[in-house]
């Protein structure tokens, strides 16, 4: 069979997997413990003050 050539047995045997839904895992959600942060080192009046010159533009 050349490259690129339609087989039809594998077409049906792909369509086949892709149709089942595998439903054997574990559907609960990993609860992770922690914190984040970020600071922007800017105050709320410089941001704002940098947003209002973006808008300006």
């Amino acid at each position: 069979m050349s490259m690129g050539a339609y087989d039809e047995a594998e077409y049906e045997r792909r369509e086949k997997k892709n149709s089942e839904v595998d439903a054997d895992f574990d559907a609960e959600r990993p609860e992770y413990s922690g914190s984040l942060t970020y600071d922007t080192g800017d105050s709320t009046e410089a941001l704002l003050d940098k947003f209002q010159e973006l808008q300006d533009e």
